[in-house]
C-alpha cells in the first residue's frame, strides 16, 4: 500500500500550485474534525514549502491549521510548540507577513504562553 502523505504530496503538488478546489479538499479532511494533530500539521508545512505557489485560501489553512493546534489543551504555547513555530517560521530564513501575523493572533488569543514563544515573537514580529 502507498504511504498516503507521498501519495497525497504527488496529487497536490503535480503541477506545482495549490488551487482552491485542493484547498477545500484539505480543510474538509484537517479541519472539519475540530482539531489537527502534529502529523497533519506538518504535512500541511511541507506542501506550503515544496509547492512553487499556492492561493490565499491555503495560507488561511495553513494558518487557520497551526492555530488550531498550537492553542489546543487549554491555550498554552508551551516550549515545545514555541520551538515548532521557530522551526517553521525561520525554515526558509525570512519571516513573511502571514507568518508575522500569525504570531500576533497566537499572542493575542493564547491563555498563557512560555517565555520561548515570547523570544520568538521578538526575533520574528519585534526585530
Amino acid at each position: 500500500m502507498a504511504e498516503w502523505k507521498k501519495l497525497a504530496k504527488a496529487l497536490i503538488l503535480a503541477e506545482g500550485h495549490i488551487d482552491t478546489k485542493e484547498v477545500r479538499i484539505l480543510r474538509q479532511a484537517f479541519l472539519d474534525y475540530d482539531r489537527i494533530d502534529a502529523e497533519e500539521l506538518v504535512f500541511l508545512k511541507e506542501l506550503r514549502n515544496q509547492a512553487k505557489s499556492y492561493v490565499k485560501p491555503f495560507t488561511e489553512l495553513y494558518i487557520d491549521s497551526i492555530k488550531n493546534y498550537m492553542l489546543a489543551e487549554g491555550g498554552y504555547l508551551n516550549p515545545e510548540k514555541a520551538k515548532w513555530l521557530r522551526q517553521a517560521i525561520f525554515a526558509d530564513g525570512q519571516v513573511d507577513e502571514d507568518e508575522k501575523r500569525l504570531l500576533r493572533e497566537l499572542k493575542a488569543e493564547a491563555k498563557q504562553i512560555s517565555p520561548e514563544f515570547e523570544a520568538l515573537y521578538q526575533a520574528a514580529v519585534e526585530k
